[in-house]
């Protein structure tokens, strides 16, 4: 087993690594930008190690400072969490020329599951059911068009590099998709230096659902159940809970398959995500896979016990896993918390916590790196914490979750606790109707 592993993240996933890796014995190097330098997972961690200014670009995705730092410190593997260079081949690659384990799946995985486009073609070709859109990247505007009118409006033009909501148009005619494929692949070029686009029917109502799973470098593919993510703003999740309370263990187990099969037809290892939207009438179909650990990990590791990080980093030494099938128990219910206030648009909210209660008690999980004194920085993403809370049933993780969130509290800083919790306390959430237009419910006009 790996002896020192350097974490190649902030906040509070290089928090909740640091944390297995001290429960399996090893030694831990979290890196800091200067804005980070009394960040939580530096204090945590066994060293620390500065790579750079605030700007991400200047440290947390300057990979010969990464490289340098493990070097330094004699780190035989890289955790890169998620974001920044998670999903990044060119560091997987460089981390293994260095003889440095990147703990995350292969190289070809990540470039395929990166490509969105020639993923879709990948799984399509394996027999899972894709949206129906482009067979590749789009050449120009006009082959959209002709694409729409075989397809129908509305539609969705997708970076094929993207994420986050990035590098992604609705069109709903010949005029507005024109435009949304000239302005998503100018987006997606400025964030990801890939201009490619591709084309999908926009489904109406679809929810989306995901399936964790787990390949060693055995051959072994397990699922790990799935997970709702359909409460979202502008392509970013909120809330997210396992079980989906909008499927039935017919569709489950399609989509477990189909899921599997996904993640052969890539030759992928290490933990990964797959996605689907799950249409009103019951379909359902493979939108994209995510090469890394999801933020909403914590829900899949409540219901089944089982440590992400740490099957992580088993695989990653070349340990088979040691199951082939689990079985899920009970309900979990995961919400982020922002430092972002709903009520001005979401407008951000950086600055000094001056003090904070973090929510406990039993079935209640707060994954965090924040503390009373704590300056959140403007450089980086928004998010706080993320408050799970697990029940013997959906109502119970509910109830939990509701009460933990109004004791959640941060003086200093607008956080988005208020708005979870009016969420999950609402009818429409109790119902399981979680359609994507819910949050729109909760928002002022002007925030939607």
């Amino acid at each position: 087993m790996f002896r020192r592993i350097l974490i190649a993240n902030r906040g509070e996933i290089a928090v909740r690594i640091i944390r297995t890796c001290r429960q399996m014995g090893i030694h831990t190097i979290a890196v800091h930008s200067t804005a980070d330098a009394d960040c939580l997972h530096t204090q945590l961690a066994d060293e620390s190690i500065c790579i750079g200014p605030p700007e991400p670009s200047r440290s947390y995705l300057d990979i010969p400072s990464i490289i340098s730092a493990a070097e330094i410190t004699d780190a035989q593997a890289i955790h890169p969490g998620y974001g920044f260079l998670s999903e990044s081949t060119k560091f997987a690659n460089i981390c293994r020329e260095c003889h440095i384990e990147f703990i995350g799946p292969n190289s070809h995985a990540i470039s395929l599951s990166g490509d969105k486009s020639a993923c879709r073609v990948a799984v399509k070709a394996a027999g899972v059911p894709v949206v129906p859109g482009s067979d590749g990247l789009l050449d120009d505007p006009d082959e959209a068009i002709a694409l729409g009118l075989q397809i129908g409006y509305p539609l969705l033009v997708k970076a094929s590099a993207g994420g986050g909501g990035k590098g992604m148009r609705m069109a709903h005619n010949d005029a507005t998709l024109k435009n949304a494929v000239n302005m998503a692949s100018n987006e997606a070029m400025a964030a990801f230096g890939d201009g490619g686009v591709y084309l999908e029917k926009f489904i109406e109502g679809a929810r989306h659902v995901e399936v964790q799973i787990l390949a060693d470098n055995h051959g072994k593919v397990v699922s790990l159940g799935e997970r709702e993510c359909s409460i979202q703003r502008r392509h970013q999740k909120l809330i997210e809970e396992t079980p989906s309370p909008g499927i039935n263990a017919s569709m489950r187990s399609k989509l477990f398959k189909a899921a599997i099969k996904a993640a052969k037809a890539i030759n992928y290892t290490n933990a990964g995500t797959v996605e689907f939207l799950l249409t009103p009438d019951g379909n359902f179909y493979f939108i994209e896979f995510n090469a890394r650990i999801q933020v909403e990990h914590p829900v899949t590791e409540e219901v089944t016990g089982i440590d992400l990080i740490k099957e992580q980093i088993r695989i990653a030494d070349g340990e088979p896993l040691g199951y082939s099938s689990v079985k899920p128990q009970g309900a979990a219910i995961e919400a982020r918390i922002y430092a972002e206030n709903p009520d001005k648009n979401f407008q951000p909210s950086p600055g000094l916590i001056r003090d904070c209660h973090i929510p406990g008690g039993l079935g209640v999980r707060v994954d965090t790196h924040i503390y009373g004194g704590y300056i959140v920085p403007q450089y980086y993403d928004s998010m706080l914490a993320k408050v799970i809370a697990r029940g013997k049933n959906r109502d119970e993780a509910i109830e939990r979750l509701a009460a933990a969130l109004d004791e959640f509290v941060t003086q200093g800083v607008e956080t988005t606790a208020n708005l979870c919790a009016r969420i999950v306390r609402g009818d429409r959430f109790r119902r399981g109707d979680l359609g994507p237009d819910l949050l729109d419910e909760y928002l002022p006009k002007s925030a939607n």
